[in-house]
């Protein structure tokens, strides 16, 4: 997928459509769940729930078959700056195999 490095697209802090530079970020990886919370895999390994504890729930099920191979395509977050106020947000575009931003 061929993107330009500036496009005109709505700018949701303006409230219109303006200019917009665009920035290719990479994802980051399994940000979302927090090492605090209850269910977080840093909180159970320092529990000692993790592995070879006996029958202890799902900590101690066998792993389930995983599938092999690297997936053909990516989700690409593209970050939008406004050339108006300066400020960043974000365009989730569908899968690509690979994005291109043309300069």
């Amino acid at each position: 997928m061929k993107l330009p490095t500036t496009m005109r697209t709505y700018c949701p802090y303006c409230k219109k459509y303006t200019k917009h530079k665009v920035i290719q970020v990479k994802k980051k990886g399994k940000g979302s769940r927090h090492p605090l919370s209850k269910g977080g895999k840093p909180r159970t390994k320092r529990r000692g729930l993790w592995r070879g504890h006996g029958n202890l729930g799902r900590y101690s099920k066998p792993p389930k078959p995983k599938m092999t191979g690297k997936k053909q395509s990516k989700v690409v977050d593209l970050r939008l700056q406004c050339k108006v106020c300066n400020k960043q947000h974000v365009k989730v575009l569908p899968r690509a195999k690979r994005v291109e931003i043309k300069s």
